[in-house]
């Protein structure tokens, strides 16, 4: 009896200091959770965007061993351009929608997204070149005031809506990079980052120069840009997509001024002739759009079409060629009437041959050899 006594009484006590530890951990996972609850419920209050929408819209880069193509395209986009004009109007912020370039001037004033230095070629995104906002401002002459609540680690500032050069922002540079992953057995464009650029013209007039200002990740932009609904067609006036959409569906247009290369030169630079250089940036585009089409073999009816219309075209016939997407076939269909022309010109050169009529039989006279002389006239 006194050992079971001993026993249990030792197991009570290791039981009650069990139970405070315990019951502090459980406090401690669920006060951790509380906090990241609130975290993730806290949203900005001028636009919304939680910290669990910013997590939602950060992609992973593409891992190295899935990747077995991948080319660096730098394009223009001309706001002037009728597809590219959601990005530049309304040019002053109406029925709650505004421009591009005043989204991203408000959120590096409310210092909400990172911003790094124009390279021309040599883009490197990380805190080495991020640059500080109030340089940049102060380099394009950008009028400013400190925030309510800015300190030195946390920079803020105001700026008026006249202030916001957005009408001089007339082009954009964006980053694309097409990455042909072997995941998914396709080559697709993302774009990495995007890049405003000024058109402001001297004190004197003339042609306005270019001053591309600096670089910012599309992926920070995301969560924000997804927020602006934006109308694309003059026909729909509905506002049915959002600038996030924009750029995901790949609904701009813009002309290829450079490509990733070992000696860091543009397009211009390579081919310094207009001609030679529309050339370069067609064949640039028509080798991206059909890059997957040449990653199969083509299949017997394919090859047959491709022949039959190769053959056509010799003939100098007119080929009409249908191809379905559902089932991958090909169908050449040659116009129906070809041979005919082509045999009433031949026979317009040659006359045509005479009939000649075959002679009628003649009908036998009754004094032929065969007849028979009546009895009766004999005497």
């Amino acid at each position: 009896m006194k050992l079971i006594s001993k026993y249990l009484l030792s197991a009570a006590l290791v039981a009650g200091s069990v139970l405070p530890s315990v019951a502090q951990n459980d406090s401690q996972s669920s006060s951790v959770l509380r906090k990241r609850d609130r975290n993730e419920r806290t949203a900005d209050k001028t636009t919304g965007v939680t910290q669990r929408m910013q997590t939602l819209y950060e992609e992973d880069p593409t891992h190295d061993a899935d990747l077995q193509w991948m080319r660096v395209i730098y394009r223009q986009l001309d706001l002037e351009d009728v597809k590219n004009a959601p990005l530049y109007f309304p040019e002053e912020p109406a029925e709650g929608q505004e421009n591009l370039f005043r989204i991203i001037m408000r959120l590096l004033a409310n210092n909400q997204v990172a911003a790094y230095e124009y390279l021309d070629g040599r883009e490197i995104f990380n805190d080495d070149y991020r640059i500080k906002v109030k340089d940049m401002l102060d380099r394009f002459h950008i009028l400013y005031t400190d925030a309510k609540g800015s300190t030195e680690k946390n920079p803020k500032f105001t700026i008026e809506e006249s202030d916001v050069p957005a009408n001089e922002v007339l082009s954009y540079y964006i980053l694309e990079r097409w990455e042909f992953d072997t995941r998914e057995n396709k080559a697709r464009p993302v774009v990495e980052a995007i890049c405003p650029v000024l058109h402001r013209a001297g004190d004197f007039g003339g042609e306005a120069v270019k001053y591309p200002m600096f670089w910012i990740k599309l992926d920070a932009l995301r969560p924000y840009l997804a927020q602006q609904s934006i109308f694309t067609d003059d026909d729909n006036n509905l506002a049915k997509y959002t600038y996030d959409d924009f750029f995901q569906m790949a609904m701009y247009k813009g002309d290829i001024y450079k490509t990733r290369n070992l000696r860091n030169k543009s397009l211009m630079q390579l081919y310094p002739d207009p001609d030679d250089l529309k050339r370069a940036q067609d064949s640039i585009q028509n080798r991206l759009e059909t890059f997957n089409d040449k990653l199969w073999v083509p299949s017997r009816e394919e090859v047959i079409a491709a022949r039959e219309k190769r053959e056509a075209e010799k003939r100098g016939d007119n080929v009409t060629v249908a191809s379905r997407d559902d089932n991958s076939e090909t169908t050449v269909e040659a116009a129906a009437e070809t041979e005919k022309p082509a045999a009433r010109r031949s026979s317009r050169g040659t006359k045509k041959p005479k009939q000649v009529k075959q002679a009628k039989p003649k009908k036998s006279s009754s004094s032929s050899s065969n007849a028979v002389r009546s009895v009766r006239r004999r005497k």
